[in-house]
């Protein structure tokens, strides 16, 4: 196989992968997972954002685990269960609300319930760049996009506080002051058997996590014995990307479990009670010690971290309301035994994917939240040495050149090996046209003669194809740093390019990167093949359409890239002729 087949082939492959990716979205896949997600089964003709009808107040309430089936569940009355919202069918989030604002969130809890309904990001996360002061809403009860964490506690013989509950709080407005470093958030409620509980939320100074916790005062004339649970409720994203080939990103459910790892689960496999309960199988997930689950989407990521050192069950699947869920319950009960008073709980991170936020929980698998695909051994270095250099640099387009330029440094050698190779074949190209046109009617003299031109020459011909197969991983890897890294979100870079996550909106990049191709091409030598010479001419022309629309970043480095290849080859071509002379 020649240089210029292999390199045909590669660009191809790239191409393909794009198209696949984008198929099974538009097919009703999400892609990094494999499951094909869409409409349900039991409605393929309804809508998949938005909500339909209103569940029953008591819905999505986990039952006890496995074990005490045969004892009591029991929530609050339905004379104290949260009414029904009207305007969008939502049976919970029902006003009033506890509004508290921290250095980076500010949060709305629900005193009907419980639930964290709203959070936003209040400080470098505006929703987009032509609104810098409205904040990105992550959680939010909306028609078009509802995202809510909840917790609550299920147990044994007695009325527990759900999810369903209604608090008492004794004040409505909480504000993180300077010199603070936390704040506390109490809501109250009273079982009839005259156990107290405290539902403390714990909001921190700098940071995206929230201790969910619940203080338990048993005044009863029993041993209180409950669980603790958390879900995240959404529903699933209503896909505007728009043009076909716009940047896939995964939106859906994760779990990390510390025996089996990291694992996506699909909308879809939330909808199929089998094919979920396959999965939580697969990953040891009905019975594990640690691990977390969360709901992901581009550059943000909500997650339930239970207690490392506790068991517990996760757990899944879709409402009635058509919202997914996914979430955890403990395996044990807590217990307090009369007079005695003890607490139970978990955390939650709500948050951007900030690889030191998340590293910060010190909760094990929570950074693979940052999607970097199956290349992350790779895409680990790559971003941690473009943070590195951007905290001398300071302006992310610059920290990408540069980090592109210092792998095209580590991988000289070897391009240098693949661009002499691709020189000595660029002279033979007369000599091996000739061969064609002698034995046009005869393929195997034609290959015999061609190897025999390749022994007399002294070439391997694959010289120039190993160099660039090993490039091809580091390649990719970094193409999922740019993709997936919020660092980049709305990233100043220069001139026009004020947003590298977001497309060139002159364009110039994509067509500067479409000639730079052709420039490249001009510098390779031209295949013998008439079929393969116009897909070839093609390529600079089908990739500036992809590119059009791709983030600016993206599109940065292939340039770069690119124009760097050009100068490499340009100057290891000049040697070649000067050896000659």
């Amino acid at each position: 196989m020649d240089t210029q087949k292999m390199i045909l082939l590669v660009a191809l492959a790239l191409i393909l992968m794009m198209l696949w990716q984008k198929w099974e979205e538009h097919t009703g896949a999400n892609v990094g997972s494999g499951k094909v997600a869409g409409t349900t089964k039991k409605d393929g003709a309804q809508k998949k954002t938005g909500i339909k009808k209103a569940g029953k107040n008591n819905e999505g309430v986990p039952g006890v685990p496995t074990g005490y089936q045969g004892i009591q569940n029991k929530g609050p009355k339905s004379s104290t269960s949260v009414s029904i919202s009207s305007k969008a069918g939502i049976s919970f989030c029902k006003k009033p609300w506890i509004r508290v604002r921290t250095d980076l969130v500010q949060a709305y809890i629900a005193v009907n319930g419980g639930d964290i309904c709203r959070l936003e990001l209040i400080k470098n996360y505006p929703v987009s760049i032509d609104k810098p002061k409205d904040p990105f809403r992550l959680l939010d009860i909306h028609e078009e996009h509802t995202f809510v964490a909840r917790s609550g506690l299920i147990g044994l013989n007695d009325r527990y506080p759900n999810h369903n509950a209604v608090y008492k709080a004794a004040k409505y407005k909480y504000e993180l002051k300077d010199g603070e470093k936390s704040k506390q958030v109490k809501l109250s409620w009273r079982s009839p058997k005259g156990v107290r509980y405290n539902k403390i939320y714990t909001f921190y100074r700098s940071s995206y996590v929230i201790d969910v916790s619940y203080n338990i005062e048993n005044k009863s004339a029993r041993t209180w014995k409950g669980f603790f649970y958390g879900l995240l409720l959404r529903n699933e994203p209503k896909d505007d990307s728009g043009f076909f080939m716009a940047m896939p990103s995964y939106t859906g459910a994760a779990i990390f479990t510390p025996t089996e790892g990291y694992d996506k689960i699909t909308f879809e496999e939330l909808a199929d009670k089998k094919d979920l309960r396959k999965t939580l199988i697969e990953n040891k997930a009905l019975d594990v010690t640690g691990g977390w689950v969360a709901m992901m989407q581009h550059y943000f990521v909500a997650a339930w971290m239970p207690k490392q050192d506790q068991r517990h069950q996760f757990l899944g699947g879709q409402r009635k309301d058509e919202l997914y869920k996914i979430g955890f319950k403990g395996v044990l009960p807590t217990q307090i035994a009369p007079g005695q008073t003890g607490s139970i709980g978990g955390r939650l991170y709500v948050g951007p994917k900030e690889h030191k936020q998340l590293q910060d929980t010190g909760v094990r698998g929570l950074p693979l939240t940052v999607d970097f695909g199956w290349l992350t051994v790779i895409s680990e270095p790559l971003f941690r040495a473009l943070l590195f250099i951007n905290k001398g640099i300071g302006n992310w387009g610059w920290s990408i050149i540069l980090l592109t330029f210092l792998i095209k440094l580590l991988f000289y050698p070897l391009s240098a090996a693949s661009y002499k190779s691709m020189a000595k074949m660029k002279k033979l190209s007369p000599k091996m046209k000739a061969i064609k046109e002698r034995y046009s009617g005869d393929k195997e003299r034609e290959r015999q003669a061609i190897m025999e031109l390749y022994k007399t020459e002294k070439i391997n011909p694959l010289g120039g194809c190993l160099p660039i197969l090993i490039q091809i991983p580091v390649f990719i890897a970094l193409y999922w740093v740019l993709l997936e890294s919020v660092e980049l979100r709305h990233a100043d870079f220069m001139f026009w390019i004020n947003d590298l996550s977001s497309k060139d909106p002159y364009f110039v990049l994509p067509v500067l990167m479409g000639a730079s191709m052709f420039a490249q091409q001009k510098m390779s030598p031209t295949p013998m093949d008439p079929m393969q010479q116009k897909v070839f001419m093609m390529l600079p022309i089908v990739f500036t359409g992809f590119f059009l629309f791709f983030p600016a970043g993206l599109v940065l480095y292939w340039l770069v890239n690119n124009l760097l290849t050009i100068a490499q080859q340009w100057h290891i071509n000049r040697n070649i002729e000067k050896k000659k002379t």
